[in-house]
């Protein structure tokens, strides 16, 4: 399959390469993890995480396909949680619950209680935010979120901290009110074996015993711990919440994810990648045997070759590393990236994926008939994870919503 150019490929001076984000395929990740709810304890709510640009596929794309169909919106940071709000506002929907997991300022918890935004306390420094907050004369608390410090080394009240540090909150409750304890695993991602994890839940489970004993409130929490690996292949940690990341853009944690799911499930879900990257091409030409290839003269024709220069590089996201080891697919066929990848350049053999000298599109990521490029394999070829390839993706780039 031919990739025609749309808006932002060629011929568009301000867009030279671009984004493409699959909404069926985000509904149907989206469905995939409702599905996981079905029979498996009390019914939770889907929360997914929108944080680095909704991992680089555009939350201002990606908010309004899921906005309708999940609970809760976690961030990081509190600026875009307050976008959720002007989103609904414009549209006329109903407030979401939104959660920001993120530091948050004093004066910025302010604006997220006035907007009925949630937060997460991670340490004693929201003391200093206590008396901002009723200086303000809130007309509702500001809801928060504690968190416990289980074995990750992060953020967030180690058992021994609790319930001493947490004392604070139990005087601050005219402006502060817990309504859910949250801890981060460190590694159900890289293993199959999850030993590690499950004395994480024990320890999660011993420090929301000692919040709500600090609190004394009888008020039962909203617990949420599992990520997109734990939701997958540890029931026992889905509870009232889940915070699906990675998988919601159909992007599997780990391969080692992939296997445990098989185990625990019994199949495999089928997650969808929501996102593709194309570019059109800037110059089509033949150069001959003997040619050097871009800067450094690291690579060498060895025979008549049609190069395509495609004016995408690392400025937009397209990792360095992956120089001389890449591929893009250009009319359903694989073409070598030939030497480094330049700021805004990439050099490909297209010798036997067009006939002729004329324009291509190339496709970076993503499907081109029969064949794909996928963000693990780019991942692979740059030596790193595929989390980092797509959340590195610039923000410049057109972004567009594709059925």
């Amino acid at each position: 399959m031919h990739v025609e150019s749309i808006g932002g490929g060629p011929g568009d001076a301000a867009h030279t390469s671009w984004l493409e984000l699959s909404a069926g395929a985000l509904r149907h990740n989206v469905e995939v993890f409702r599905a996981l709810e079905g029979g498996k304890g009390p019914s939770g709510a889907l929360g997914v995480v929108l944080k680095g640009n909704a991992y680089g596929h555009g939350l201002s794309q990606v908010l309004p396909v899921v906005h309708g169909r999940v609970d809760i919106l976690y961030f990081i940071a509190p600026q875009d949680a307050l976008r959720v709000r002007e989103h609904e506002r414009a549209q006329g929907l109903a407030p979401r619950q939104v959660v920001v997991l993120g530091a948050v300022a004093p004066e910025e918890a302010v604006v997220l209680a006035r907007e009925g935004v949630e937060v997460v306390v991670a340490d004693r420094g929201w003391e200093a935010a206590v008396p901002v907050l009723r200086a303000a004369r809130l007309a509702r608390p500001l809801r928060v979120h504690v968190h416990i410090d289980t074995g990750l080394g992060r953020e967030g009240f180690t058992l021994e901290q609790l319930p001493g540090e947490t004392r604070f909150l139990v005087d601050a409750r005219d402006v502060l009110e817990v309504v859910g304890g949250l801890s981060h695993f460190a590694n159900t991602e890289d293993v199959t074996e999850q030993g590690y994890a499950l004395a994480q839940v024990d320890a999660f489970e011993t420090g929301l015993g000692l919040l709500s004993a600090q609190l004394g409130t009888g008020r039962v929490l909203q617990r949420h711990i599992a990520a997109s690996a734990a939701t997958l292949v540890l029931p026992r940690a889905r509870y009232e919440a889940r915070r699906v990341g990675i998988s919601l853009y159909g992007l599997w944690p780990s391969a080692e994810t992939r296997l445990s799911a098989r185990l625990v499930l019994g199949e495999v879900p089928s997650l969808r990648p929501v996102l593709s990257w194309r570019c059109g091409s800037q110059v089509v030409k033949w150069l001959p045997a003997n040619a050097y290839v871009g800067y450094g003269c690291t690579y060498r024709t060895s025979e008549p070759t049609r190069i395509a220069v495609l004016p995408v590089g690392y400025y937009d996201g397209y990792p360095r590393l992956a120089s001389g080891k890449a591929h893009v697919l250009v009319n359903g066929r694989r073409c070598a990236v030939l030497g480094r990848v330049m700021m805004n350049h990439l050099i490909v053999d297209v010798t036997r994926a067009t006939p002729d000298e004329r324009p291509v599109t190339a496709t970076l990521l993503g499907r081109d008939g029969e064949e794909s490029i996928t963000a693990e394999a780019l991942a692979g070829w740059a030596q790193t994870i595929h989390y980092e390839v797509v959340t590195r993706l610039g923000a410049h780039l057109r972004r567009v919503v594709v059925e």
